[in-house]
């Protein structure tokens, strides 16, 4: 439970915020729990709603609206390309399904070495350099403009030669 584990933290979040408007910290707790858990769990969603007065509904529904917080665990490094219209008019569908292809697994999924989780999500804000995707792993996240497959996959080589060695 993360109010056993963080109370000083959750009090902390809290704190920033008056009484009436506590619901302001779901976005910073649930930020807490992805920490602990590597993603927001409905344990952790439950809690976080029960600390703040709020239905655990309005909590879930920020997971999909935000492409920093995840519901499940994924891979060592998320791909989240951007799949929203402006982009899938530019061939991002296709490009997401083609990755896949090639990786073996469906969009959502992850590596069977655990290390890649390619994803679909709205909006990154480069439509013109789309296909185009994030990367959010260890050291962060970085943009990937203009891609093709084979871009992509040169790019998940370096990031498991990169793991490899380090």
């Amino acid at each position: 439970m993360l109010a056993e584990k963080y109370s000083s933290e959750i009090e902390s979040i809290l704190a920033k915020y008056p009484d009436d408007r506590k619901r302001s910290a779901v976005l910073p707790l649930m930020y807490l729990a992805q920490c602990e858990y590597g993603s927001v769990t409905l344990e952790a969603m439950i809690e976080i709603a029960d600390l703040l007065d709020i239905d655990v509904t309005q909590v879930a529904s920020l997971i999909g609206f935000y492409t920093l917080l995840w519901d499940r665990p994924g891979g060592k490094y998320r791909i989240q390309i951007c799949t929203d219209l402006p982009c899938a008019l530019q061939g991002a569908e296709e490009f997401a399904h083609q990755l896949c292809e090639k990786l073996g697994i469906q969009l959502g999924g992850t590596t069977p070495d655990g290390m890649i989780s390619v994803e679909g999500v709205m909006c990154l804000a480069a439509c013109n350099g789309a296909p185009m995707f994030q990367v959010q792993g260890p050291d962060g996240i970085q943009y990937h403009e203009r891609q093709t497959v084979e871009s992509a996959l040169a790019l998940i080589d370096e990031l498991r030669k990169r793991d490899d060695s380090g």
